[in-house]
């Protein structure tokens, strides 16, 4: 695979189509970076195996003093535009590194300057600390809890390692345990990294034991210049669809299926009018930001796989507002919905459903973000098969009111 993007690259401001005046969206959920260590080595990660190396830099957790005034920007922003509330993610690296004292101290500094505007609290780990003293804290303070597993052991060892090249799929299971026991009504759901040597049948059913209430299935990062694994130059070519497709037939066959599948569950729903709220589809505005853990209030963080410095914004949270962030060309671009889709996508029939994928994937050195996805075969075939497949329901359905 090719290594970090060298030589021109284009602005986000010089690949943003004039996008048409108007209010932007305020952020909704903010993406706190309370530690920036991990305490596994996965070869997939995003964070420390792509081309933006900065987390080397920073410091290994947020100070109290970022904290406070992280919440207190977080609370002048969503006073500002009249949010019933937010949502902040507790992420790293791996929050849990911070300990159970941090992760207090965190959530409530965090929710006091938001308030008086509530703020729910998801911390996502790998799971591999996640034991009782923390799941009593996370009770207690009403805090969901997202875990990272790639299905069963063979799966999930694939990648998630420790630095001693140990897997981590036995201290997850245990964890999972822990949480679905006493602690169930903490449980957000699960978060799955596609592996096309995987099996995508056994995977889900792997995921399923655990009867999470939603499944995130993550397609690895990667852009044009530096393709996933997997992902074939030939368009005609669309493996991560089909390993999709197998679990969406699965899925959506069996009626009485309490897990949902955020992916699925966004394109049936934009399919029929509606918009989404899971960035990578439609072209609903982006409206997350990150906070690291210097305080840097930084763009999607996936933007890491593009080159580094791709996510900056030069804001800060001691200096700047969240409102500040809502002017800089890269988050417009991510708010303009089709006014910065390439032209090849703007002439797709099922643009409004994909909305160009996600905008990371988009990159392609030399022209910046103005390109499909570089998964545009695979989204188009698993979309087109929902498609067909929530056409053929409908028209039974109405022959049937007839």
């Amino acid at each position: 695979m090719p290594g970090p993007v060298g030589g021109h690259r284009p602005s986000l401001g010089a690949v943003l189509r004039a996008a048409p005046p108007g209010r932007p969206v305020p952020f909704r959920q903010f993406v706190v970076k309370l530690h920036s260590r991990c305490d596994l080595a996965c070869d997939h990660c995003y964070v420390y195996t792509m081309a933006d190396q900065r987390w080397r830099s920073r410091p290994r957790s947020m100070s109290t003093a970022t904290l406070t005034r992280t919440g207190e920007r977080i609370g002048e922003h969503a006073r500002r535009h009249r949010l019933e509330r937010v949502r902040v993610v507790l992420h790293g690296g791996e929050p849990l590194l911070a300990g159970v004292s941090g992760i207090e101290r965190a959530v409530e500094l965090l929710r006091r300057g938001a308030a008086p505007v509530p703020a729910r609290v998801t911390v996502q780990t790998n799971g591999v600390r996640l034991d009782d003293s923390f799941l009593r804290l996370f009770d207690r303070l009403d805090v969901r809890v997202s875990v990272s597993l790639d299905g069963d052991r063979a799966a999930h060892d694939r990648h998630r390692r420790g630095p001693d090249g140990r897997g981590s799929h036995d201290r997850v299971q245990a964890a999972l345990h822990r949480l679905t026991g006493s602690y169930r009504r903490l449980f957000n759901g699960l978060l799955c990294t596609v592996d096309l040597r995987n099996d995508p049948v056994t995977t889900y059913r792997a995921l399923l034991t655990h009867r999470p209430p939603v499944v995130d299935f993550l397609l690895p990062h990667g852009t044009w210049t530096a393709p996933p694994a997997g992902r074939p130059p030939d368009p005609a070519q669309a493996p991560y669809a089909a390993w999709l497709t197998a679990i969406f037939d699965e899925w959506y066959a069996d009626r009485g299926q309490q897990t949902r599948i955020r992916l699925f569950d966004e394109i049936i729903q934009l399919l029929l009018g509606g918009s989404s709220r899971l960035a990578g589809v439609g072209v609903s505005p982006v409206a997350v930001a990150v906070v690291e853990t210097d305080g840097a209030i930084e763009m999607d963080d996936t933007l890491g796989a593009v080159h580094a410095g791709a996510g900056h914004t030069g804001l800060h949270v001691d200096r700047d507002t969240f409102d500040a962030a809502l002017d800089q060309p890269g988050v417009r671009a991510q708010q303009a919905g089709v006014a910065t889709l390439a032209a090849e996508c703007r002439a797709c029939d099922l643009h409004l459903v994909c909305g160009g994928g996600l905008y990371t994937h988009r990159w392609r050195a030399g022209s910046g973000f103005d390109n499909p996805s570089v998964y545009c075969a695979d989204l188009y075939r698993l979309i087109d098969h929902i498609r067909r497949t929530v056409r053929r329901d409908v028209a039974t359905l109405r022959e049937g009111a007839r």
